[in-house]
């Protein structure tokens, strides 16, 4: 079990340096737009316990808010 965790865990933190490390040539707003896009799909995955419909459409709505914020 704490095999599986630290495994679990060593991918999360890869997994999040190279999405960071993708994001450095982004403009501000493209930045804000999947930042909001992330966090909608957090989100609606938690309202709607899991829910696929719920998490994308988190996503879309968290999306459209981060693009539209700095505007």
């Amino acid at each position: 079990m704490k095999t599986t965790r630290r495994l679990s865990s060593g991918a999360l933190a890869v997994a999040v340096l190279l999405g960071l490390g993708g994001c450095s040539g982004m403009s501000a707003r493209d930045r804000d737009t999947a930042i909001g896009a992330g966090v909608g799909a957090v989100g609606g995955s938690a309202l709607t316990g899991g829910s696929a419909t719920g998490t994308v459409g988190g996503a879309v709505v968290g999306g459209y808010i981060g693009h539209e914020l700095r505007k």
